[in-house]
């Protein structure tokens, strides 16, 4: 049994991913968020990357030259007595997969919407990964203060893509330069709109809805179609079921203009009243050499957690390596001897970490939905469970099968040992698949969009003095490959030793040129399976040797 206190802090936990297309104001939105909950005193802007001040949650320095996220950040506040740890995910979709693998660590999402764009290809994307998993998605319709989309447009379009009702919680009154500021559906009050980056919460007038008189004297025509609208949104949106919204079946819909700080302070209060405590988690245990089953509560006092993200180089003084671990439940506490499931080995980082961007500090507890960060020297890959000594294994954990291929070259062979610790690096990270052809040969990158080579052409030059050339090769696919016998694996490698590639978890997969080549090979060897998607590293789907 936890106990009380153990339980207590794991119900002030509130772990969510912010979610968004591209230029919709996520990281915007992140600072504000931060910047509310006194995170941070002064926020960045992104469109101000040539200034001195950068968006905190963007701390690489390509995404300070290009103005994107292309890794993922975390960050950690205080606000009304909840702990709240917020994923900073990036909207590009060339880096679909470092966001797939973090929303396996959220018990929720906060999905940005541009208010003249609507749902947007990247957004479906990632609203599907949401509905898979049953996450519960709060929604934030951005950009208010400009000339957006009607409102009642804008939530059928919202319902139709998240295939589940939307429930209103704040209403615009106007839009663009007529933009009044939204009614607050739970305050029964109208927080009226000043623009403005540097407001904060207080500086907005709040007024009654029932001085409808004083609002439509101030507002006039804004006021009574808002009115209107509103009116028609919540006669054909259900009434709000908490429950729903926890099973992913219902969304919150909230306006604002995350720039002007407008908005802003309602989604964080929806964080902490609505949005879920940590949720049980589930593993597999062995038994009698089958995986069985098991659930995780995150009040168990045992400790477990799992790695969704390995970052190398995060600090550029000292070459080291974070190893993001979602908690899932248990206390940390410094000094505790940790294991890696896969390995069996014990784990020890030399410190151990909570995350403010590139800010750190050192851990003195952590409960369950608490990202903390070890760090290494390697021993740890994308997908690792760690215990307190409990044997089990997390799943979920995605990796897709690229479609784009490149061949490393290395401009300067005096540098392949450079070469080699940053692509081992790199691909354990997850910001590439690096493959390893068996009969040996230059090494192969794999990605699922362009961008990905570039930032890793661009890595390895910054942060490993290995400067490469990538060019193309036949390969437009792969597939991991597993047998039900070792003798069927060796007969399938020896028919094809030109194809087979090693990953960076050491495991076998098949390369392609085209879709026929696997359709081939599986009719030839109907007893190799082929696999699109290989959940985790610990998995051991055909291993070397």
């Amino acid at each position: 049994m936890a106990s009380l206190s153990n339980l207590d802090e794991t119900r002030r936990r509130r772990t969510f991913a912010i979610i968004s297309h591209p230029d919709a104001g996520k990281t915007t939105l992140t600072e504000k968020l931060l910047l509310f909950s006194g995170a941070i005193q002064i926020a960045g802007s992104v469109k101000a990357r040539k200034a001195s001040r950068h968006a905190t949650s963007d701390w690489m320095e390509i995404e300070k030259q290009r103005g994107i996220s292309v890794a993922s950040s975390v960050m950690q506040m205080l606000y009304r007595d909840h702990v709240i740890n917020l994923l900073d995910t990036p909207g590009h979709k060339d880096f679909s997969e470092d966001t797939y693998r973090v929303l396996t660590a959220v018990d929720s999402a906060l999905m940005v919407i541009d208010a003249a764009n609507g749902v947007e290809a990247q957004t479906r994307r990632l609203i599907e990964v949401c509905r898979q998993r049953d996450t519960p998605i709060i929604t934030f319709v951005n950009k208010m203060d400009r000339e957006v989309r009607e409102p009642l447009d804008i939530l059928d379009e919202v319902e139709r893509e998240l295939g589940m009702p939307c429930v209103p919680m704040t209403w615009p009154v106007g839009q663009g330069k007529t933009f009044g500021g939204i009614m607050n559906l739970r305050t029964h009050a109208m927080t009226v709109f000043e623009s403005g980056t540097e407001k904060r919460p207080q500086d907005f007038d709040a007024m009654p809805l029932a001085e409808r008189d004083a609002l439509l004297k101030r507002f006039g025509q804004e006021f009574e179609t808002a009115e209107q609208s509103m009116e028609l949104a919540v006669g054909a949106s259900p009434t709000w079921d908490h429950a729903a919204f926890l099973a992913g079946k219902q969304t919150p819909v909230f306006f604002g203009s995350g720039v002007n700080n407008f908005g802003v302070m309602e989604v964080l209060d929806a964080l902490v009243d609505l949005a879920p405590a940590p949720q049980p988690r589930k593993s597999s245990v062995m038994v009698n050499r089958q995986p069985v089953e098991k659930i995780i509560q995150p009040d168990d006092t045992a400790f477990s957690g799992v790695v969704f993200k390995v970052q190398a180089n995060m600090d550029a003084n000292h070459r080291d390596r974070i190893a993001f671990v979602r908690m899932a439940s248990g206390k940390y506490t410094p000094g505790m001897k940790l294991k890696v499931q896969r390995t069996a080995k014990e784990l020890r980082p030399t410190s151990v970490v909570t995350f403010m961007s590139q800010r750190r500090e050192a851990v003195d507890e952590a409960y369950a939905g608490d990202i903390i960060g070890f760090t290494t020297h390697g021993g740890v890959q994308l997908g690792d469970t760690i215990t307190d000594g409990a044997s089990l294994q997390f799943t979920g954990l995605p990796f897709f099968a690229p479609e784009l291929f490149m061949v490393v070259i290395l401009k300067n062979p005096l540098r392949t040992k450079q070469l080699q610790q940053g692509l081992a690096q790199l691909g354990e990270e997850g910001a590439i698949q690096v493959f390893r052809p068996e009969i040996g040969g230059p090494m192969l990158l794999g990605a699922v969009g362009q961008l990905q080579f570039e930032v890793v052409q661009h890595r390895l030059k910054a942060e490993y003095d290995a400067d490469i050339r990538l060019e193309g090769c036949a390969y437009t696919g792969a597939r991991w490959i597993t047998a039900d016998t070792p003798a069927e694996l060796k007969a399938f490698t020896d028919a094809y030793p030109q194809r087979l590639a090693l990953d960076a978890a050491d495991t076998l997969a098949y390369l392609c040129t085209s879709p026929y080549d696997v359709r081939l090979a599986q009719e030839r060897f109907p007893k190799i399976h082929f696999h699109p998607l290989r959940e985790h590293a610990g998995l051991a789907l055909g291993k070397a040797g």
